[in-house]
């Protein structure tokens, strides 16, 4: 069986996109659970992929779905385009999730003559992991260094963003930043005991960006 890639991947999300928009499904009618909606889309899509290529399926503690391509597949209402992710390190905020992301934006609709829901998929977006760190961030950051700020500016500036790390830690990750100044994310990331990820700006710059691939999009 032919071996996913990226491209395929986002290939077939395209298509897949396409179809499930216009598929009116019996088991979603009346379903306003988010969690729900998002477990029934990820799963046919895993499944949809598994008839077509090999590829090694994530589990709970491996802590994506498609680990052989280092993505997490996540699924959002256009009505508030946000889920959460887990915490592994402050980092993250800074450097990137660690693994890119493949976001399908639905708009989800029922007709209660036949009894069904339908997910219109708005946007399928791609977002490569190297752009997966908070926006103002790694905005501010970058603004640091390039007007001459040193390592108290950067540490300064990550307490006054609330960056959930003790002293140390912020000492180090000033020393890597100025050795190795990250790449701008387009993720607005919130703090809490799980990441909360919100996908407007990556919706708005998809296609303008490099790492930001508008995968499929349908606009009403």
């Amino acid at each position: 069986m032919t071996i996913l890639t990226i491209e395929s991947l986002c290939s077939e999300a395209n298509i897949f996109s396409a179809i499930e928009s216009a598929h009116p499904e019996p088991l979603l009618y009346g379903v306003t659970d988010g969690k729900a909606v998002g477990t029934y889309l990820e799963h046919k899509f895993r499944l949809y992929l598994k008839d077509r290529y090999d590829f090694a399926e994530g589990n709970s503690a491996i802590g994506i779905d498609l680990p052989s391509l280092l993505i997490d597949i996540k699924v959002t209402s256009i009505r508030q385009p946000q889920s959460s992710c887990p915490f592994k390190s402050a980092r993250q905020k800074i450097f990137g999730l660690g693994y890119g992301l493949i976001i399908f934006v639905y708009d989800k609709t029922d007709d209660s003559i036949n009894r069904t829901g339908n997910l219109n998929i708005r946007h399928t977006i791609y977002v490569c992991s190297e752009r997966t760190a908070d926006f103002q961030m790694t905005r501010g950051i970058h603004n640091i260094l390039k007007n001459e700020g040193n390592k108290d500016d950067l540490i300064a500036f990550m307490i006054d963003r609330n960056l959930p790390v003790d002293e140390i830690e912020l000492s180090n990750i000033a020393d890597e930043i100025i050795a190795n100044p990250p790449i701008q994310g387009f993720l607005t990331i919130s703090n809490a005991l799980q990441w909360r990820l919100q996908y407007g700006r990556v919706i708005e710059l998809a296609g303008q960006e490099e790492g930001l691939v508008a995968v499929y999009r349908n606009n009403p």
